[in-house]
C-alpha cells in the first residue's frame, strides 16, 4: 500500500462531503495513518467513524484534532500535537465572496489568517521535522481563482495566489531536505458546502470548463494523493490544475 507506515495531517478535513474528507479517504485507502482537523468535534467524529468503516482489513490509525486555524496559537498547538508526520495537506480554507467595495475587513483578515498564515506556520513548524525523518511531502490546496479574474473573489483569489507563490518558494527552500512542496488548483467542485450554498447545479459553473461539468471531490483528492506519494518523487514546485480544463480555455 502506497502510504503504509506514513502519517498525514489533513487540515480542513472535519466534515463529511468536503475535499478534506475525500482526500483523507484516498490516503486511508493507501494505508496512511491520519490526523484530521476541523472546528467541530461532533462533525469530526463523524468523519473518523466514516474512515474507520471504510478501512477494510488493514485500516490505518485515524484521529481528529479540534483546531482553530484562524488563531496562530491554535496552529502552533496543532503542529505540536501532530508531532512526526510525513505528509501535510494544507486544505483548510475560508471562502469570501464579495465585491471589493463591499468587502468587510473582518472577513478579509479571516481569509488571510486561515488561507495563508496557517499554512505558512504549519509548513515552517513541520517541514524541519519531516527533513529530520528523511523527507516528506506538502500539498497546498489552491484554486483556479488564483489565476483568473472572478468578480467577487478578489480576497479569496489573492489568498490562493499567495499560497501558490509560497509553494514555489518552499519547493526551493526545502528541496535539499528531501521535502517536496506542490499545490493543486481545483475548479468547480461538488462539495457538500458548495451544494448547500448554490444548489445541485452550482449555478452551471461546470459549463465554464472544457469538460462542461463540475468535479466530484474524490477526483481532486486523487490528484492530491498522487502529489503526496512517492509516484511524484520528481515533482516539486508544481501548481497542478484539477479544473476540468477551466484555465486552459
Amino acid at each position: 500500500m502506497e502510504f503504509a507506515g506514513k502519517t498525514a495531517l489533513v487540515t480542513g478535513s472535519g466534515a463529511i462531503g468536503g475535499l478534506g474528507h475525500a482526500t483523507a479517504r484516498v490516503l486511508a485507502a493507501g494505508g496512511a495513518d491520519l490526523i484530521l482537523t476541523g472546528t467541530d468535534p461532533r462533525r469530526g467524529a463523524q468523519v473518523v467513524a466514516d474512515l474507520r468503516a471504510a478501512g477494510g482489513e488493514s485500516p490505518g490509525a485515524v484521529r481528529f484534532v479540534a483546531a482553530d486555524l484562524s488563531d496562530s496559537a491554535g496552529v502552533r498547538r496543532l503542529a505540536e500535537d501532530a508531532e512526526d508526520i510525513d505528509i501535510l495537506i494544507n486544505n483548510a480554507s475560508v471562502l469570501t465572496f464579495s465585491p471589493t467595495t463591499g468587502q468587510g475587513l473582518a472577513h478579509y483578515d479571516a481569509a488571510f489568517a486561515v488561507n495563508v498564515r496557517a499554512p505558512f506556520l504549519l509548513t515552517a513548524l513541520l517541514a524541519e521535522k519531516m527533513a529530520a525523518g528523511g523527507g516528506g511531502s506538502i500539498v497546498n490546496v489552491s484554486s483556479t481563482a488564483a489565476g483568473l479574474g472572478m468578480p467577487g473573489m478578489a480576497v479569496y483569489g489573492a489568498t490562493k495566489a499567495a499560497l501558490e507563490s509560497l509553494t514555489r518558494t518552499w519547493a526551493a527552500e526545502f528541496a535539499e531536505s528531501n521535502v517536496r512542496v506542490n499545490a493543486v488548483a481545483p475548479g468547480p467542485m461538488r462539495t457538500s458546502k458548495v451544494i448547500a450554498a448554490m444548489g445541485p447545479d452550482m449555478g452551471d459553473m461546470g459549463l465554464a470548463t472544457a469538460l462542461k461539468r463540475t468535479s466530484d471531490p474524490t477526483e481532486v483528492a486523487h490528484v492530491i494523493a498522487f502529489l503526496a506519494g512517492d509516484r511524484a518523487s520528481y515533482t516539486t514546485g508544481a501548481i497542478v490544475a484539477a479544473d476540468g480544463g477551466r484555465t486552459a480555455i
